[in-house]
């Protein structure tokens, strides 16, 4: 009985460890001939992979069957003639030019799959890239016509909705559009080498042009029908800012000039808040040197309120407009506020460590995260409300959450997470950890069971109390180069695109946003794009409002018993849930952890695609 017994438990065992075993798959679920040598793969927000090949562009819609589009009549497509428009449906493709002026200009919807503007379809000898306007969604294109209209210099409108051409304007002499346009009140404002022209969209007709040149935008002002205008001086150096009325009057008596570039604008009930940077030297503003600038203008007058600017000493990085005043971080270190009537509400600037990469509010005040240390400063006075800030070695990668259910915020260096009582401000070292391959961890999140710290290589789960329930590494597959997977990059909310749907008289667009989780932030998304009503955007929001193929697991590419492959990782248990052998010590591929599906290049002209959720 007892051998019976003994005989049954490793019968068992046996089919346990065959039960949990890792589904392996090898078949593709898709296979796609691109009919020229894959140049690159590039997954879009979209999820639409976008493939540039010997003989033009391809893209590849997720769990669908052939090819969404293939446009054979560019021949082959260099990166840098590619404009993807972020958070959007849209490619911009331009050719042949030069001067900022291409002999082919054209706008696809990789979603829909349809090229919505084409410089020859549309009657365009040649045209400048497009500027696309959020939320309208609405193109502008200008250039010159064919020799049917005289080689015109003109502007168009075009709904991205339906491709269709709205409006058609003539631009009076020889005339080009020189900065970026804008829709006002029912109205186009155009930026050109003579001045600035409205024309009415209603009627097509040119309501008023008024000579005010070297415009490089203009903004929607408070009342939603004036605006403000930003003249660039000394060849992009500086810029000037003027305010002109519906009619195209000018409201001030002089443009008020600012030192540097406007990096940041808003409209606040007491006037213009303005940041400009100045740089001097070096390919980057982080890396050159010089500093931003803030300046806060009348918006009656146009005249400076604050007598003394605040000092930045560096490039400002956080820019909060609240109820009484303006709160501001600097790259370099420091956080101030200052009132709009230009008095610095702190007692003294606070010190900070360098690369401010998180500031939100919370009940206690207002949380930072630096490559170096962290706090929560009181906002009346800009005291902390700890004792002493959280000290750490400079991190590679410094993440954080919050534990609602313990009520406290966590916060990994790399080397330990720290653990921050929420109602006492008690700090204290929850665990210490090392990661394999002198990983940091990218990525933390709070899960049902416990604590999920992972990297490229590993995954890591603690208990709620900092003990370590498991961790597993997985190998990488050697030194090369591979196209690493980009953890959490859907989690940050696009800027540009809440600016653009923030653009709206009294709209602000620098309000500071509480400390909050992955599924708000997938919201505001999904949101946004719901928002704009074209098709190709919705079903963008419908991406954004499903569950994430990572909720679940994580992809990494290893080594596995038959090769180099991708294994699909359960948070919860650290252990393979299938493998994909790729058969290729060096593959090429690309993975929609959004979507769930890996694109992997199977040879010169082929790409094959798994789907990850199954």
């Amino acid at each position: 009985m007892k051998n019976l017994n003994q005989l049954i438990l490793l019968f068992a065992t046996v089919l346990s460890i065959h039960i949990v075993q890792a589904q392996k798959s090898e078949t593709p679920n898709y296979k796609y001939d691109l009919g020229g040598n894959i140049e690159k793969m590039i997954l879009t927000d979209s999820g639409v992979l976008l493939v540039t090949h010997g003989s033009g562009l391809a893209g590849i819609k997720p769990g669908q069957e052939g090819l969404v589009f293939n446009f054979d009549d560019y021949g082959k497509v260099k990166e840098e003639e590619l404009n993807i428009v972020p958070n959007s449906p849209y490619v911009m493709v331009g050719q042949a030019g030069f001067g900022g002026i291409s002999a082919k200009q054209s706008v696809i919807d990789v979603v829909s799959g349809q090229r919505v503007f084409d410089t020859k379809a549309n009657g365009w000898k040649a045209a400048a890239q497009p500027t696309l306007i959020l939320p309208e969604n609405k193109l502008i294109v200008t250039g010159q016509r064919t020799s049917k209209e005289d080689f015109a210099q003109a502007v168009g409108i075009y709904d991205m909705a339906t491709g269709k051409e709205e409006k058609l304007f003539t631009l009076k002499g020889f005339d080009m559009m020189v900065g970026r346009p804008s829709i006002i009140d029912g109205g186009l404002i155009i930026p050109t080498g003579k001045g600035l022209t409205r024309i009415d969209l209603a009627t097509g007709n040119e309501s008023w042009t008024m000579k005010l040149k070297n415009v490089a935008f203009v903004e929607p002002a408070e009342d939603g029908k004036s605006m403000y205008a930003f003249v660039s001086l000394n060849s992009g150096k500086n810029q000037e800012v003027h305010k002109v009325s519906s009619s195209g009057t000018a409201m001030w008596a002089d443009g008020n000039k600012v030192k540097g570039t406007v990096s940041n604008f808003q409209i606040t009930p007491k006037g213009l808040a303005i940041v400009s940077d100045v740089v001097s030297g070096g390919n980057s503003v982080l890396a050159a040197k010089g500093q931003s600038n803030i300046s806060f203008l009348s918006s009656t007058t146009g005249e400076d309120l604050w007598e003394k600017a605040p000092k930045t000493k560096g490039y400002v990085q956080h820019f909060y407009v609240m109820d009484d005043g303006i709160l501001f971080g600097i790259y370099e270190g420091g956080i101030n506020k200052i009132s709009f009537e230009g008095q610095t509400l702190f007692k003294k600037p606070l010190s900070t460590g360098e690369n401010i990469h998180t500031m939100a509010l919370t009940k206690q005040g207002v949380i930072y995260i630096t490559d170096e240390d962290a706090n929560i400063i009181n906002l009346t006075t800009g005291e902390p409300i700890w004792n002493k800030p959280i000290k750490y070695k400079r991190a590679k990668a410094v993440t954080s959450t919050y534990d609602a259910a313990h009520k406290r915020y966590l916060i990994s260096t790399g080397e330990e997470m720290i653990a921050i009582d929420e109602n006492s401000g008690d700090i204290s070292t929850l665990a210490t950890y090392a990661f394999e391959e002198k990983e940091d961890p990218t990525h933390l999140e709070v899960r049902n069971d416990g604590l999920l710290l992972s990297s490229d290589q590993n995954v890591m789960m603690l208990n709620f109390d900092g003990s370590k329930k498991f961790h597993e590494y997985y190998a990488s597959p050697g030194k090369s180069t591979f196209a690493k997977i980009a953890l959490g990059a859907l989690a940050v909310a696009s800027t540009a695109m809440a600016s653009a749907a923030a653009y709206q008289a009294g709209a602000n667009k620098n309000a500071i946003g509480q400390y909050n989780d992955y599924g708000a932030q997938m919201k505001r998304e999904s949101d946004m794009y719901a928002a704009i009503g074209s098709a190709s955007f919705a079903e963008m929001s419908k991406r954004f409002k499903a569950t994430a193929a990572t909720q679940d697991a994580q992809f990494i590419l290893t080594k596995l018993d038959d090769g180099v492959g991708l294994a699909k990782v359960s948070k919860d248990s650290g252990k393979v849930d299938k493998e994909i052998v790729l058969k290729d010590k060096k593959p090429e591929y690309e993975v929609d952890e959004f979507g769930g599906f890996l694109y992997y290049k199977a040879s010169a002209n082929s790409i094959y695609s798994y789907n990850l959720q199954k």
